[in-house]
C-alpha cells in the first residue's frame, strides 16, 4: 500500500510506503536551536533511521538553515531547522531488470506535518540521485 506518489526530478516515479515523524525540537528542555544543538538533531535523525532500517540503504537530504535576527547566546548564532523530522520508506521499480524492485530510506526535515505528495513535495526531497542510493530486493 502506498501513503502517496512522486516523481522525482530523474523522472523516476516513487511511492511513500511508510513514513515517520516526529517535532524537530520536542522535548528540548532548555538551552535554543543553534548549530551545535542541529547537528546533533541531524546526525541522530540519521542513526534513528539506519537502526530503525538496518537492511536498507540510507539517505540524509541535508535541511535548509534559517538565521533569525535574534541576539545569539552562550552557544552562539540562534539556528533553526525546519520544524518536523521525517524517516521515510519508499519503493520503485528495479534497477536491474532481473529484480522485482528498489527501496530506499530517507530522512529529511519539513516545515509542515504533511505526507510528501506528487509536485508539492519539496524539491531537494524530489531530487534524490535514487539511481546511484536505491538497493533492488527480491520478493
Amino acid at each position: 500500500m502506498s501513503l502517496s506518489r512522486m516523481v522525482l526530478s530523474s523522472g523516476r516515479s516513487i511511492r511513500l510506503t511508510e513514513v515517520r515523524m516526529s517535532s524537530t525540537y520536542g522535548g528540548m528542555l532548555e538551552g535554543y536551536p543553534c548549530k551545535r544543538v542541529n547537528d546533533w538533531r541531524v546526525s541522530r535523525l540519521q542513526r534513528d533511521a539506519e537502526r530503525a532500517f538496518p537492511s536498507a540503504p540510507v539517505h540524509l537530504v541535508p535541511p535548509t538553515r534559517q538565521y533569525p535576527d535574534e541576539a545569539p547566546g552562550g552557544l552562539g548564532p540562534v539556528e533553526v531547522l525546519p520544524s518536523v523530522a521525517c524517516v521515510g520508506v519508499f519503493a520503485s521499480t528495479a534497477l536491474d531488470p532481473a529484480m522485482d524492485g528498489s527501496s530506499l530510506v530517507v530522512a529529511w526535515f519539513q516545515s509542515a506535518p504533511e505526507v510528501p505528495a506528487g509536485e508539492d513535495a519539496d524539491h531537494t526531497l524530489r531530487g534524490i540521485p535514487w539511481d546511484e542510493l536505491a538497493q533492488d530486493y527480491a520478493l
